[in-house]
This record gives C-alpha cells, sequence and structure tokens, in this order.
C-alpha cells in the first residue's frame, strides 16, 4: 500500500525534492507551502499523487486543522517531514530577541506542533515516521550562526527524546542533518544588522551566504534518495549527515568534544562528596 507523506516547504529545496521521490516511489504526498501557487506545477506533474495545500509553520490553529482534514480525507499520515526553514546570519550579540524568537518559531516550535499533531493517528496504528530536516549545525556550530544552530540543536534534543519515546509505539524518527545543498536556503534568509566588533569573524560568513547560493556541492535529489533509504532500512538511523562537509564537521567536533573530555575528566569527577 502505497504510503501518505506529509511535507512542510515542499515548493523548494529538500521539500521538493523529498516529495518528487515520494511520488517516484509511488506514494501519495500532501505537499505544503505558505504559498500554493508555487506548488502548481508539482500537482500539475503528478495530479494523482499530489495535493498541494496552503500552510504556515507557525500558525498553530492552521497546523491543526490542516493535518485534522488531510487524516479525515486520506486516513493516515506515514511519513511527516518537517522541512520548512530559512537561513540566519549574526553574532549572538547582534541577534535581536524578535530575530530569535522568530527563528525558533519556524524550526522548534512549528515541528513540534505538527508533531504533536500526527502522533496520536501514528500510534493508534502502530506505525510511521517523523522526519527532522536539522543540520550538521544541529550538531556544532560557528560564528555567524549562533542563532540558527540553538534552533537545531533544539529540535535535535526534542527528537532525541522523542525518539525514544515513540520507538515502542511503532514511530521512527529520522534526524537529517544535511551540509551544503542547492536549496535555495542561502537565498531565503535574513541576517541581523552588523557591528564593526565582529567583523573578522562574522563577516565572512555573511559574505559566503550572500554569494555563495548555486555553488554548493550538495544534490537535493541524491539527499532525498539517501532519506527514502534510511526510513526504508529495517534499522533506520536517529541522525543521517549528508555531504562530506557534514561527516567532516561532525566527526572533527566529535573528537574534540572527547580531548576536551579527556583533558577535564578529572575535576570532573573529582566533585562528588567524599563518604
Amino acid at each position: 500500500m502505497s504510503r501518505v507523506w506529509f511535507v512542510t516547504g515542499a515548493n523548494s529545496g529538500f521539500g521538493r525534492a523529498i516529495a518528487e521521490a515520494a511520488v517516484a516511489a509511488g506514494d501519495v504526498v500532501v505537499a505544503t507551502a505558505r504559498r500554493v501557487a508555487t506548488l502548481t506545477d508539482l500537482v500539475a506533474a503528478h495530479p494523482d499523487q499530489v495535493e498541494a495545500m496552503t500552510l504556515d509553520v507557525t500558525d498553530g490553529q492552521g497546523i491543526r486543522a490542516t493535518v485534522a482534514d488531510v487524516l479525515k480525507r486520506h486516513g493516515r499520515i506515514d511519513v511527516l517531514v518537517n522541512n520548512a526553514g530559512r537561513t540566519h546570519v549574526g553574532a549572538f550579540e547582534e541577534t535581536t530577541e524578535k530575530e530569535l524568537r522568530d527563528l525558533f518559531e519556524i524550526h522548534l516550535f512549528g515541528p513540534a506542533e505538527l508533531t504533536r499533531a500526527v502522533l496520536p493517528s501514528m500510534r493508534e496504528r502502530g506505525s510511521g515516521a517523523i522526519v527532522q530536516i536539522s543540520s550538521f549545525g544541529g550538531q556544532t556550530t560557528f560564528a555567524g550562526f549562533s542563532a540558527y544552530g540553538a534552533t537545531k540543536f533544539a529540535l535535535e534534543g526534542l527528537s532525541e527524546g522523542l525518539a525514544d519515546e515513540v520507538a515502542p509505539l511503532g514511530v521512527k524518527v529520522l534526524v537529517v542533518e544535511p551540509g551544503a545543498f542547492r536549496t535555495g536556503l542561502f537565498g531565503n534568509g535574513s541576517a541581523s544588522a552588523p557591528l564593526p566588533a565582529y567583523e573578522d569573524t562574522v563577516g565572512p560568513i555573511r559574505r559566503m551566504v550572500e554569494s555563495g547560493d548555486g555553488t554548493q556541492p550538495g544534490d537535493p535529489a541524491k539527499a532525498a534518495a539517501a532519506i527514502l533509504t534510511a526510513l526504508d532500512a529495517p534499522r533506520t538511523p536517529l541522525r543521517l549527515p549528508l555531504g562530506a562537509d557534514a561527516v567532516d564537521a561532525i566527526t572533527s567536533h566529535l573528537d574534540a568534544v572527547r580531548e576536551e573530555l579527556t583533558a577535564w575528566e578529572a575535576t570532573a569527577l573529582s566533585t562528588a562528596f567524599d563518604d
């Protein structure tokens, strides 16, 4: 039986690639975006398999109503893909409270609300999968991406705990950690007003984001194929880094964490009461 996918931000990038891969596998896709007109070509190409719906992932009431409608008409959602997002560049001091809160609404609270909306029906069936499109920035971050990384760290923390809770109920959780892919992400973002003090650390990152769109090494279609492979595997991984840059960054980060832990292990272990 074909699966029913619910994909946010399906009009471009990973969302579009995942929707197309699901269609190629013979599945049905409920493709969502803030501007439903951006999905017209996808629906026209696959009218029997793709349904377009308007959805703003920061609108909790809209999320609940949309998911309820899909469940009523299709009977189930087999795979939720929390993909909608955007980039943001700025040193932490440069980043305003509103900029930070807005980013958390898109990258954490929206996916959380969508996950809550689909989980009851997945639990009842004893099957389903939740795909969280994170970033290698969900495990390690650097100057200019402190706010963006914070949202992805939070999403990954939520997802790791969630995976432990729902695995016995037959529900999978897959956290996808891409590196640089040609998704248009750099062209769909925001930036904080710069302070001169951070020109040396954040300035190069700003320029990379401003000029780097379209030159990223990653192919979204190949990423989508890897995601489907992971979902169909007997043991779906919790985390799936994608791209050599993601693998290298995460590996270096884990090595650095272990090195620092080893260096400070004696101090860490010296804090117990002397019984």
